[in-house]
């Protein structure tokens, strides 16, 4: 069986702890600190109906029965309410935690939480491949409290929360449609359902707002006038449009803007303007007098933006100047969103700005837009004090806290796309922090190097090595390989999920994997953990696994590997394939008409030991927008058997083979290294330096 240890060769304290003392229990150790990291004394600290209380040394012990997922929840007097989730296999496996830090309260200080892009319909009502249907119509509210239950607990913890509303609202799909290829709307019980779960406000401010026009907004805008949500961006005229919502939240006025980034090229526009409505426009010259307007009223004011470019790394030139603008106007944060995945954040001027929220509550069924955050924002007065970073897998359409790799992919995309904005994101248990730049120790901001060992099982002669135990916070500095023939590359995984150890939790199924559900179940064991894939198998009839949706995001003409690792009880042949969607390429006509292209095969003979397979090959070049990984697998003798599949992940390589120690990382990408290959098998440990 392959195995990957990881040791820190620097001695440094464990502050949280977890380890098995029997089947049924786990015994919970951790320690809870201020922000200054002074210990916190009388922090009650509950798990699943089980408590404890820190002692002096804000040192915590309980024991809590063994189950998938632990949501640990800390209270003391004068702090803030602190909720932080993980699953069995990531405390099971490492064994440590950073310290937990709680925020204390103050007169003026107010907790404000975001999310990025919501809306229930299309998909939630008729999913794709046969997946479970989320909302029926005659259960619509009850379903669609399901869909927010996950997150609710982190909401409600908020003074005041909001997310963007990307959905128009109506009770049947309005007759009048925008000249546009994609269109939503949301039934009104999405409102109730976001109201339960803790939201306060939603930002209309956005690209979908006009989408059934007229008609579609004054529904929007009626139901909304009927729910307790407030809301801003959008209205009958300009001049409603940029008008701002205003609250008072702990004796402090605030209020809240929204815009869209752009007119539109249809006739008429997603914007209002005097002889229709619409959302409201962000030109400079909107904000910029908007903003100022509440300034000049001693408000606190919230910015939310929708503009840059869908699907990218970082915001585009003008979504950055527009934000700092309003920045330099006087308002007190900024919060974007469209790209639908994250981008970095970053503390201008001691403001925060981040540049895209990513989806938060959405039906896009590829796997680059289901990593997503809730953002927790405290303010003192209107000034920045500090952040917090909770991360969120859209896992079956639904949000749920990321856990595991999930949580590593969240947490390593959103800490180098923001160091590379001198923004310092640093942990709290699994949350990451961002603390106002006075606040920040000189350890923070020149952290000593730390050296980790890869010891790695060479059994199956792997070469392709995943990294999700490394700290997510740190960038690797140097990779020191045990033989100077040896080179290395780094890559990130385009499937979600390719351990299976979140497969079942929250109670919403992976809608990631293509397989015969008939056929398959979850195992308690794995090739890497606790979880993995068992398929049925029956001779003359192949069993089709891999992804089920086409990768929409992805780099042309990259070097790729295709991994996964299987355990067999007879012979098979496995052949991999690549599949495309071509550009125009209508969805199903490609899933069902596009060619499948061999990368591959492998033959297995039965062995009671996991087998790892590692293909390359090159992703498509031109002419496509999509692809997906599938394997076809082939019972070779008897009638009927079983396949164990694990770690079943598709490496996209982000540099090249190099034998240097220190990486170049000469693309946004390559620090966001979740595979390390190398071009020969090694028969010591590889050093990894941070």
């Amino acid at each position: 069986m392959s195995r990957i240890i990881f040791c820190l060769l620097l001695v440094s304290t464990i502050n949280f702890s977890v380890s098995a003392f029997a089947t049924t229990h786990f015994s919970l150790n951790g320690r809870i600190v201020d922000e200054d990291n002074h210990a916190l004394a009388g922090v009650v600290v509950a798990v699943n109906s089980v408590n404890a209380v820190t002692n002096e040394q804000g040192r915590f012990s309980l024991n809590a029965a063994t189950n998938d997922i632990y949501q640990l929840k800390f209270t003391k007097d004068g702090y803030f309410q602190a909720i932080q989730t993980f699953s069995h296999f990531e405390l099971a496996e490492s064994g440590e935690i950073t310290d937990i830090s709680l925020v204390k309260k103050a007169p003026k200080r107010v907790m404000l939480a975001f999310g990025g892009d919501v809306m229930m319909g299309r998909r939630f009502y008729q999913p794709y491949f046969g997946d479970a249907v989320l909302i029926h119509p005659d259960n619509k509210l009850d379903n669609s409290k399901a869909i927010v239950q996950h997150i609710k607990p982190y909401m409600s913890l908020a003074d005041y929360a909001a997310v963007n509303l990307e959905t128009q609202i109506a009770d049947e799909k309005p007759a009048e449609r925008a000249p546009k290829s994609v269109t939503f709307y949301s039934e009104p019980e999405i409102l109730s359902a976001l109201t339960w779960a803790g939201i306060d406000y939603v930002s209309l401010g956005n690209n979908h707002t006009y989408d059934y026009m007229d008609s579609g907004l004054h529904s929007t805008l009626a139901f909304l006038e009927k729910s307790e949500l407030g809301y801003s961006g959008a209205g009958i005229d300009e001049k409603s449009a940029l008008k701002a919502h205003t609250e008072t939240i702990k004796n402090t006025d605030f209020a809240m803007l929204g815009y869209v980034g752009w007119e539109g090229s249809a006739n008429p526009t997603q914007t209002a303007n005097d002889q229709h409505g619409g959302a409201a426009y962000g030109s400079m010259k909107n904000m910029l007098s908007s903003v100022s307007a509440e300034v000049d009223q001693n408000k606190v004011t919230i910015v939310q933006y929708h503009g840059s470019q869908e699907y990218a790394n970082s915001p585009t030139g003008v979504t950055e100047q527009r934000l700092k603008s309003s920045l330099d106007a006087g308002a007190a944060l900024a919060i974007a969103h469209h790209p639908h995945v994250t981008q970095g954040l970053e503390l201008y001027n001691n403001k925060l700005i981040a540049y895209s929220m990513g989806n938060f509550i959405f039906d896009q069924n590829f796997s680059a837009t289901q990593h997503s955050f809730i953002l927790y924002v405290w303010l003192d007065d209107g000034k920045f004090h500090r952040a917090e970073i909770v991360p969120v897998y859209v896992k079956g359409y639904k949000p749920t806290p990321a856990t595991g790799m999930h949580r590593f992919t969240v947490m390593k995309r959103l800490t180098e796309l923001s160091r590379q904005r001198n923004t310092l994101i640093t942990p709290s248990g699994g949350h990451g922090i961002i603390q106002a730049s006075h606040h920040l120790s000189s350890e923070q901001l020149t952290p000593p190097s730390r050296k980790v060992t890869l010891a790695v099982d060479l059994v199956n002669n792997e070469k392709v090595i995943p990294l999700y135990q490394l700290p997510w916070h740190k960038t690797i500095s140097a990779v020191e390989l045990p033989d100077n023939n040896v080179s290395y590359r780094l890559g990130t995984n385009l499937i979600n999920g390719s351990d299976f150890e979140s497969f079942t939790t929250f109670n919403s199924p992976e809608r990631v994997w293509l397989f015969e559900r008939k056929a398959a179940s979850l195992n308690n064991f794995g090739a890497s953990g606790q979880r993995s894939l068992n398929i049925k198998l029956s001779a003359g009839q192949p069993s089709t696994f891999g992804m089920q949706s086409f990768r929409r995001v992805y780099k042309a003409s990259s070097a790729m590997t295709v991994k996964a690792k299987f355990n067999v009880q007879a012979p098979v042949k496995i052949n991999f394939y690549w599949q495309g969607r071509k550009n125009r390429q209508k969805l199903f006509d490609a899933f069902d008409n596009s060619p499948k292209h061999l990368i591959g095969s492998a033959g297995l003979m039965a062995k009671q030991a996991w087998q790892n397979v590692e293909l390359d090959f090159n992703s498509p070049r031109i002419g496509y927008r999509s692809y997906r990984v599938i394997a076809e697998i082939v019972l070779q003798s008897g009638s009927k058997s079983t396949i164990d599949i694990d770690d079943f992940a598709l490496v996209e390589w982000q540099s090249a083979f190099s034998k240097n120690a220190q990486p170049n990382f000469y693309n946004t990408l390559s620090y966001q290294a979740a595979y390390l290959g190398i071009d020969q098998p090694v028969s010591a440990p590889i050093m990894i330096q941070h």
